[in-house]
């Protein structure tokens, strides 16, 4: 049995680093954990697509990703496969899947993404463009979108 006792790692919006794969794209990443922090081999981030924004169609060899949206609608493919997704919804995309999500709704569309094992996405994501993280953006992170005025 591994005896080692790990430290936890508590992060907020504000220490999130977002990054834009290629300069056009319509989506973005803010790394939440990386193995670089995690001490593992996985990712998280939270991917956020513009209006009408989506990822270009991709794959992984070995790793299974997962999404969990938490704001916004779209619809998700995977080997010619469509499906609605909007807030609440997850997704499992097995290894090798063929896969995209698109932003079909209005406003943003916001995914948790976890990759496991990395197999270098978290390398991809920062080899990209850094951007800024809006008001908008940190709202959500944040949760305070969903908080009622009184």
């Amino acid at each position: 049995m591994d005896s080692r006792c790990m430290i936890p790692i508590i992060k907020s919006p504000k220490d999130y680093h977002a990054y834009r794969i290629s300069p056009h794209d319509t989506n973005r990443l803010a790394i939440v954990f990386d193995p670089a922090i995690a001490d593992a081999s996985l990712t998280f981030c939270v991917e956020i697509f513009d209006e009408g924004g989506k990822t270009p169609p991709n794959r992984h060899q070995i790793a299974v990703e997962m999404f969990f949206i938490l704001k916004g609608e779209g619809v998700a493919m995977c080997d010619g496969k469509i499906v609605p997704i909007r807030a609440g919804d997850s997704l499992l995309v097995p290894p090798t899947g063929i896969h995209e999500i698109r932003n079909t709704g209005r406003g943003r569309l916001y995914a948790l993404c976890f990759m496991v094992p990395n197999e270098d996405f978290a390398e991809l994501i920062k080899s990209g463009t850094p951007v800024e993280l809006d008001s908008e953006d940190l709202g959500v992170l944040s949760r305070t979108d969903a908080l009622v005025p009184c």
